[in-house]
């Protein structure tokens, strides 16, 4: 259970990480944090984000908390495990950030020791910005938060994990699994900037920024990228991801044979349709 006496320990004190540090110490509990970066944890404390921060993992640090929270790049988060998972305390209940799960998930627990938990977790939240810096625990209000259980957690960890999204203020919390969450992430999230993306790279766009409209700043506000995460998501979920990219396509030709073709009826029937389903968006 998620009480006031867990020591939570932040890995990784980003927009995402920092934020996560915010909202905990807003709520009373200690944070600590682990980063690369001295003027992170410099920031972080002197803003009050955080109780403690280092930027070196040593097992007299890490041994102080009961629940970690790793809000790294998905090989990086590997990697930390491989090197520093036996300064854990026995019992600690791991869980993360990380924008893919299938990849991540069963591998984290392959590895784990047997007197350890993790359960994997996202926060469908962020901002076109990055650091600790730009750390602000109102993000999580109204967002959603999913939980990605498998056969190996328990009962109580897949509870701790929800509480952490109550704690935080996330608005809805869902459970998937693995599996499911790649696929609806490939849509919802990945789909979308890569649409985003490509958007971009189609015309050289300084000179269009004097003639533009709400449409175009809303369609590609994601296009605001950063290529280091999100290539690394985008590979290793490259087979969902290729599936939705093949299902977009599809329909962009459907609609592109029904503009050549003069066939207003298929366009008002697609038209309806999108309507119809981007409205229980705004409910």
């Amino acid at each position: 259970m998620l009480t006031k006496d867990k020591k939570i320990l932040i890995v990784g004190l980003g927009l995402i990480g920092g934020s996560y540090a915010e909202g905990f110490t807003r709520k009373g509990y200690e944070v600590g944090a682990i980063t690369r970066s001295r003027k992170s944890v410099d920031f972080a404390l002197e803003k009050g984000i955080i109780a403690s921060g280092t930027t070196e993992v040593t097992r007299d640090y890490v041994s102080r908390f009961d629940i970690i929270i790793f809000a790294l790049y998905p090989h990086i988060f590997i990697e930390w495990l491989e090197k520093y998972q036996d300064y854990i305390n026995p019992g600690a209940l791991l869980t993360d950030v990380t924008g893919v799960k299938v990849s991540v998930v069963y591998k984290v627990q392959e590895m784990l020791r047997g007197d350890l938990e993790f359960i994997g977790a996202h926060p469908m939240a962020g901002r076109e910005v990055y650091g600790v810096e730009n750390a602000d625990c109102r993000i999580f209000n109204g967002a959603n938060y999913i939980v990605t259980p498998t056969g190996a957690n328990t009962p109580e960890a897949i509870e701790t994990c929800r509480q952490i999204g109550e704690v935080l203020g996330f608005a809805r919390i869902s459970q998937l699994s693995p599996e499911r969450h790649d696929e609806m992430i490939g849509f919802l999230s990945q789909l979308t900037h890569c649409i985003a993306v490509a958007l971009m790279n189609c015309k050289e766009s300084h000179h269009l920024v004097d003639f533009t409209g709400d449409s175009f700043r809303d369609l590609t506000r994601i296009a605001r990228i950063n290529e280091e995460m999100w290539s690394e998501l985008f590979l290793l979920n490259r087979d969902e991801l290729l599936s939705q990219m093949d299902l977009f396509a599809g329909e962009f030709d459907t609609l592109r044979k029904a503009i050549r073709e003069g066939d207003t009826d298929t366009l008002k029937q697609m038209m309806r349709t999108s309507t119809l389903r981007r409205s229980y968006f705004d409910k």
